[in-house]
């Protein structure tokens, strides 16, 4: 068959900027098979790049009318050429990392500063990345050893010797076909292929669509398939405004990161003249105007001043040229997903074939979520990562549970997952007891729930039991202990086998069979699929490793993979990549997320080989990857209407727009005047578009701000009766004594339990406590290692923090000598005679009992005693004692009132605060201090303060305000949500508020 004639040249067409490169490809072919058979067709050959262009190419196809096809392949395999000389299989990417990774374990081991131990499997991935690179640039191992490192670290060369190690251990040159990578392979199968057209050349047309030659192999088969009888190569998006001087230039100059420099090289290797390109197809391109603005734009730097002088030609076409574009720059990537939404919405009513490309997949997902608000699916080529689908979510988080102490967040966020129970029909029973289980967690604080917790709780339980509940309870208790046991080291394929069960275990429910809902619909199929590769690739055999290194693996191999749903998204809102862009064309085109960092990416960190020595080995260097990026941005942004986006910051910090759009703003506005007013007419065009976005999510009306609190409740639903620590909390904060003391409501323990302040003083006092019960009969000639005895025991019983246990030991052990000195001084005058005891008194006067619980009471040899308080925090100042903490005097009060049944009535001596914070240190009450330049009795004065107190909220006109005189407080309310608190502040007036209606009000 004859498709084209004779020639003595390599034969190599061109698209230009701006044209729909499938459709143009299907016209020009079928305008070249005008007046042949039927059957002529389907004995053309074209490669392409992608399985989304193979796809987009028989939608074309089809489009055209109805008829016999050509024979599509991908130019990456090109073994499919030659069925006739089968290859051996490649060994599986993950199996030669798997290989790699424990090499590199080794490494590790031996030299433990290079990097964890838990980075093995991420380095074996780069390096496997960078020995696959090197086979497909043909560089010989040989050449390594050619690499100068005279001037560099000795980090590169130790980096160069293991390399030569791992190439020569797992024979890249071919000399273990049974260990064929598959750039190996895919190098002999252009062998073989060349091979049989040197013996046999085809005669039946070749073509290679839509490559640009980046990859060795792939440009070793496009110049063979140019140089054949009836072979062509058609390339996609060529800058057909660039003189030859130019092109010339780019190869000279080793531009790589120029957007055409690919097609520069791959001309100049096969002879030709890329200026002198014919164009395959009739089709013209969308906007040559445009075409040639970028072209200038996106010059090589050493050439930039030709802005200058060829700028000023461009003036009367920048309004034409920047017609159909649209700049935007949102204040938040949030704005920009949803502005973006908008104009997708609005091109799905209007009809119109739009597509979002863009390199960053966060961004696309917010888009997706958006649309959803419209019920508008987009067609996303990418799909969703494995590793965040159910199934991939689950497997993950079992993994980090396994061999580790289970916390409350843990558990229930694994026992809310829709998998979770799903082999039975009662997971709503499961999910109201999973509820249950939260609350009791919420009120007794449990920082690691295990058999014990569950047990407990299902023990302690006031309500009905389910006749459900106790095999449910089982079931759990089982899986916890599975959760917490260590696992030993062992090979991948130990772990993986356990850890599965477990999962499929979770997933089928108490006393189900099979494995729930794990491994169906698309996402469990495509996750069994990965797991399944994983235990073939992991084999029996294997170096023995951690749960961590396994965990790590597993999440790198899940977040690898790809679920696509069955289901197929809107016709008309597509989401691209951008080499699937590059031969694909939309009415609207929006290039998003056009900061640095994104288009271009920012480089992967190669630690193996820096950038001198990647250019001395001939491999390629990342300023080839920002060349494909720039054409792919090139190709795009040359459509019928284009869209240019990006956000003025990010989560973190301010963000610095891509190159190639400052490049492009920064020509404009050098081109005054209609430059100028050309880039300002592109970001006018977004104005209402961003309007429109931010009234989206603005409510329709505005709730005035909350007032300041003051309720007033009646006078029979006021508290009667307060401990003393909470009279504090009712000159400071009245508000939330209304809360808890009328209101009932009571603030829950966070679900995770931590180390905090309150706790390590609970756990102080049960320490004094316990060392003074010890000490009842008199403290030992050297106290101190009874005291370290008690304090370890005490950490160990209450607090399940290694870390916090030994943190807060090594304060304790720390003062513990300047403490225990203090104390014998105080066993020398007084007794302890109770400690941790609940007291009592009412106040007749005004119907009102008063509640303390005494940290220590010392009996004195006259009778009197002496009161004394803990303090792990800040001792209150004088100041604080006169006006805010009457704890030590309210306390006395108890005592000379005979609260304390074991003590009786009794007098005090005297009140002293034990400092056990950083310092050990002892402040003793003033008896008598001045109060308004007046000196009074303690005692007395407290008792009155406390009546006038409690006396002026038995009147109906006084509220119980919130964060009345908070200043000075370390923690926030409980209460301060309900009180609003943020909708005013503390200078604000208290508000009123009446609550209910005493009984004799009319």
């Amino acid at each position: 068959m004859t498709l084209f004639s004779p020639s003595d040249t390599p034969r190599v067409f061109a698209e230009p900027l701006g044209v729909d490169f499938s459709e143009a490809l299907v016209a020009g072919l079928r305008t070249r098979l005008a007046g042949q058979p039927p059957e002529a067709i389907a004995r053309v050959t074209i490669l392409v790049n992608t399985r989304r262009m193979e796809r987009r190419l028989r939608e074309v196809f089809l489009a055209t009318g109805h008829g016999f096809l050509p024979k599509l392949m991908l130019v990456s395999d090109p073994a499919a050429l030659c069925p006739t000389n089968p290859l051996p299989n490649a060994v599986s990417p993950l199996h030669l990392r798997l290989t790699v990774s424990h090499l590199v374990g080794r490494l590790l081991d031996a030299a433990p500063d290079l990097a964890p131990r838990s980075a093995a499997f991420d380095l074996a991935g780069s390096l496997c990345d960078l020995l696959g690179e090197m086979q497909e640039e043909r560089v010989p191992t040989s050449a390594l050893n050619a690499i100068e490192t005279g001037t560099l670290s000795a980090h590169w060369e130790r980096s160069l010797t293991f390399l030569d190690i791992v190439t020569r251990y797992l024979a890249l040159d071919g000399t273990h076909p049974e260990l064929i990578t598959p750039e190996a392979r895919q190098a002999a199968a252009l062998n073989a292929l060349f091979a049989r057209w040197d013996a046999h050349p085809p005669q039946d047309p070749i073509l290679v669509a839509g490559s640009t030659g980046s990859r060795g192999p792939t440009l070793r088969l496009m110049e063979r398939i140019a140089s054949l009888p009836q072979g062509a190569l058609i390339l996609p998006g060529v800058d057909q405004t660039l003189s030859p001087t130019l092109w010339r230039g780019f190869v000279a100059q080793g531009s790589e990161d120029h957007p055409q420099f690919r097609y520069a090289a791959l001309c100049d290797g096969v002879g030709i003249d890329p200026a002198q390109l014919p164009q395959w197809s009739a089709h013209s391109p969308n906007a040559p105007e445009r075409t040639r603005l970028l072209s200038l734009a996106l010059r090589p730097a050493p050439v930039t001043d030709q802005w200058r002088a060829e700028g000023p030609a461009l003036r009367p076409d920048l309004a034409a040229a920047t017609y159909g574009m649209t700049l935007l720059e949102a204040r938040t990537p949030r704005s920009e997903a949803i502005t973006i939404a908008l104009r997708l919405r609005q091109a799905v009513e209007d009809g119109t074939r739009a597509a979002l490309i863009s390199p960053d997949r966060v961004l696309t997902r917010q888009v997706t979520s958006a649309l959803n608000r419209w019920g508008i699916t987009p067609d996303d080529s990418a799909g969703a990562p494995l590793g965040l689908s159910a199934p991939g979510r689950l497997l993950r988080m079992v993994a980090q549970m396994m061999g580790r102490p289970m916390t409350p967040e843990r558990l229930l966020a694994l026992l809310k997952h829709p998998l979770t129970h799903s082999g039975r029909d009662d997971r709503g029973q499961h999910l109201l007891f999973t509820r249950n289980l939260e609350l009791d967690l919420l009120r007794r604080g449990c920082p690691f729930p295990d058999r014990t917790t569950v047990t407990q709780w299902l023990t302690d339980r006031k309500t009905p039991t389910p006749e459900t509940l106790p095999t449910w309870v089982a079931w759990l208790c089982d899986l916890l202990d599975l959760c917490a046991a260590e696992a030993p080291d062992r090979p991948l394929a130990d772990h993986l086998r356990a850890h599965i069960a477990l999962c499929e275990r979770l997933c089928a429910g108490p006393d189900a069979a099979g494995a729930g809902e794990l491994w169906e619909k698309a996402p469990g199929i495509e996750a069994a699929a990965t797991i399944a590769a994983l235990r073939t690739d992991a084999g029996q055999d294997g170096p023995d490793m951690t749960l961590a290194e396994y965990g790590t693996i597993l999440s790198t191999v899940l977040q690898a993979g790809e679920v696509r749903e069955p289901f197929t998204g809107h016709s008309n809102v597509m989401i691209w990549g951008a080499m699937e862009a590059r031969v694909q064309g939309a009415d609207l085109v929006i290039l998003a997320g056009l900061n640095d960092g994104v288009w271009p990416d920012l480089p992967t960190p190669d630690p193996w080989m820096n950038r001198k020595m990647r250019m001395d080995a001939g491999l390629r260097t990342p300023d080839r990857r920002i060349g494909l990026s720039a054409h792919d941005f090139q190709q795009a942004i040359a459509g019928k209407q284009v869209w240019l986006t990006r956000s003025l910051r990010d989560a973190e910090a301010e963000t610095v727009p891509s190159r190639w759009l400052n490049r492009l703003t920064n020509l404009l506005r050098g081109l005054a005047p209609e430059g100028p007013d050309a880039l300002r007419s592109m970001t006018d065009r977004a104005t209402p578009w961003t309007l429109q976005a931010e009234a989206l999510d603005r409510p329709e009306t505005t709730t005035p701000r909350a007032p300041r609190p003051a309720p007033a409740p009646v006078l029979a639903a006021r508290p009667r009766q307060l401990s003393v620590t909470r009279i504090q909390t009712l000159i400071r904060d009245p508000y939330a004594i209304y809360a808890a003391n009328v209101l009932n409501l009571r603030a829950l323990d966070p679900l995770r339990q931590t180390p905090d302040a309150p706790l390590r003083g609970t756990i102080i006092h049960a320490v004094m406590d316990r060392f003074t019960a010890a000490t009842q009969d008199g403290l030992p000639t050297d106290p101190l290692p009874l005291f370290e005895r008690i304090l370890t025991d005490t950490l160990t019983e209450q607090a399940p923090w290694p870390a916090a246990r030994r943190l807060w030991r090594a304060k304790l052990m720390r003062i513990a000598p300047q403490f225990l000195a203090r104390e014998t001084e105080r066993r020398a005058h007084a007794t302890p005679a109770l400690t941790e005891e609940r007291g009592r008194i009412t106040l007749p006067e005004i119907d009102f009992t008063l509640s303390a619980e005494a940290d220590r009471i010392d009996t004195l040899p006259d009778g009197r005693v002496w009161i004394y308080d803990y303090k792990t925090g800040q001792i209150p100042s004088a100041k604080v004692q006169t006006f805010f903490d009457r704890q030590m005097p309210l306390e006395a009060l108890i005592v000379e009132g005979g609260g304390f049944k074991t003590l009786g009535v009794r007098d005090v001596a005297g009140m002293t605060y034990i400092g056990l914070g950083s310092a050990a240190k002892d402040l003793e009450v003033n008896m008598n201090p001045v109060v308004d330049d007046t000196q009074v009795d303690l005692l007395p004065e407290t008792r009155a303060g406390l009546i006038r107190l409690i006396s002026s909220y038995d009147s109906p006109d006084q509220g119980y305000i919130s964060h009345r005189a908070m200043d000075g407080v370390t923690y926030e309310s409980d209460y301060a949500h309900l009180a609003r608190r943020g909708e005013w502040d503390d200078t604000a007036p208290a508000t009123l508020i009446r609550v209910g209606r005493e009984e004799n009000a009319p």
